[in-house]
């Protein structure tokens, strides 16, 4: 009997999102199945890797990410032309970070006047991602929605704390959204929610989980992802089945190791490599979770794993792929001159390696014997006839008296090594003890604190639902005692003396509504 693969049907689907308009337009999402995974449903759209610019000059990346960008670093136009035309970018990531108030805090028009020129650099989607200062962002996003009407530009990243402004702004001039939130899948779903009640098309949303660089941040950013694919794919769950986005080069190359010269970590080896593969290796890592567009820097990192999605979707052969081609001048690093010396005794030999000091020991005293044979000499010289044989008594006595002195002494530092192991478990225990005394006071403080938030809420919930009901009465009683006096009447209509714009309007008109509608 052959072997079959055992094959898993999802009740989901992640929709298919289009960003940018004409032919450079890119299309992302619509997979049946699990990332890769096509055995067990279909992966119509490749994961798609846009590269960032600046839209100021960086000032602390590393000399390896600089190198590819040094003669257009100070004009994003030309950068993201660059981008486009020498290393094939199918996006453009414009990092608006001139704007963050703890920088250089620049104006919403100095923004759009960026944007505008990138704009006609480029015929590829653009992507515009703020500074993650919601009221900024707000503020910038807006203006950007406004002046590049129907540009469909995709926008981010939207919060909690901003998404009816910029949402209102995007769904009037049809831009897609970016929907973030902190690494929480709860979060995500959240933020979601409140676009949709926004009224925002499903056609023009895309998730960002918040992406972390390696180590820590890296694996709660995957587990979140991985999380957030099974519920949409697994659970069938309609408000997680979005494409997601990970802005993975920023994260990656403002790492430490990312950025520590040869002279300052010789361990770590080449810089240049050691960023190229730091980037190459969270994109594959993100790919694996579900990321299905890739926010990167470095173009040979780029180019490695444009490799790599083409060979786990097409096949092939990774010996095809090219190695890093370096920028940079070669470094050359004496692992041997900076290794330590290795340690070739095994775990026996170092335990019994104290009992061979032992005759080293007893040294001291035979020559503290042997210094006192001249005594023996002086007494026979001035007594001949007195007793000569006798003598080597003394030194028998005194080898057995330093045997026994060395023996009490080996047993008392044992007596002493075995009373401080003694102690030291015994304090471990009681520390164990107090630890697991304090975990259990504070899981029965936690479950009592959330059972009475929980009733909390429930009395609340009930309190808001009555208040409800009587302001519900109130509006239909004050409505019909309206009705009732102007009926017969007729009132005049004029223009408002403040006339307003529809931006304005839209987000008037939703904020009423959502006094009046709560979202829970």
């Amino acid at each position: 009997m052959g072997f079959e693969i055992v094959k898993e049907s999802y009740a989901g689907k992640i929709r298919e999102i289009s960003i940018g308009k004409g032919d450079k337009a890119i299309t992302v999402g619509g997979e049946t199945c699990y990332p890769f995974y096509q055995f067990e449903g279909k992966m119509p759209n490749k994961p798609k890797i846009a590269m960032e610019i600046w839209d100021m000059e960086p000032e602390d990346w590393a000399e390896a990410a600089l190198a590819p960008f040094k003669d257009v670093i100070s004009d994003p136009a030309a950068w993201a032309k660059k981008c486009v035309k020498e290393y094939g970018a199918e996006a453009i990531v414009l990092q608006l970070k001139s704007v963050d108030p703890n920088g250089k805090n620049a104006s919403a028009a100095d923004a759009v006047a960026t944007v505008k020129k990138v704009l006609g650099a480029i015929k590829v989607p653009l992507i515009i991602w703020g500074c993650a200062n919601p009221q900024k962002d707000e503020e910038v996003l807006k203006k950007i929605s406004e002046e590049c009407d129907g540009k469909k530009l995709t926008i981010g990243p939207v919060e909690d704390k901003n998404h009816k402004g910029i949402g209102a702004s995007a769904m009037g001039f049809g831009h897609t959204l970016i929907s973030s939130s902190p690494i929480d899948v709860n979060l995500a779903k959240q933020v979601n929610i409140l676009l949709e009640n926004l009224g925002m098309p499903l056609d023009r949303l895309i998730i960002d989980p918040t992406t972390g660089g390696l180590g820590y941040g890296l694996e709660y950013s995957y587990s979140v992802m991985e999380r957030l694919r099974m519920a949409a794919m697994a659970q069938g769950d309609d408000k997680l089945q979005y494409p997601v986005i990970n802005n993975l080069g920023n994260e990656v190359w403002k790492c430490k190791e990312a950025k520590l010269s040869v002279k300052d970590a010789p361990v770590l080896g080449d810089p240049e490599k050691r960023g190229i593969l730091m980037e190459a290796i969270g994109a594959v890592t993100y790919l694996m979770a579900g990321s299905d567009i890739l926010i990167m820097r470095h173009p040979e990192a780029i180019r490695m794993v444009r490799a790599y999605i083409d060979l786990l979707a097409d096949g092939g052969m990774a010996t095809d792929v090219a190695p890093i081609a370096k920028k940079l001048d070669d470094v050359t690093i004496d692992y041997k001159a900076i290794s330590p010396k290795p340690d070739l005794k095994i775990e026996e030999e170092k335990k019994a390696a104290p009992k061979k000091e032992e005759p080293k020991k007893e040294a001291p005293k035979k020559a503290v014997l042997k210094k006192a044979a001249p005594k023996k000499a002086a007494v026979k010289a001035d007594e001949p006839k007195v007793e000569a044989t006798p003598a080597p008594a003394p030194e028998v006595d005194a080898a057995a008296k330093a045997k026994a002195e060395a023996e009490a002494k080996v047993k008392a530092e044992m007596d002493v090594k075995v009373k401080a192991e003694a102690e030291a478990k015994a304090k471990s225990e009681k520390e164990a003890k107090v630890k697991a005394d304090a975990e259990a006071k504070t899981k029965a403080e936690t479950e009592a604190k959330g059972k009475a938030e929980k009733e909390a809420a429930a009395k609340r919930q009930e309190e808001e639902n009555a208040l409800r009901l009587k302001r519900a009465e109130e509006r239909e009683k004050h409505a019909a005692e309206r009705s009732k006096k102007g009926k017969g009447k007729v009132i005049a209509m004029t223009a408002a003396a403040e006339q307003k714009s529809q931006n304005e309007k839209i987000l008037e008109t939703l904020n009423r509504i959502h006094r009046r509608i709560p979202l829970y």
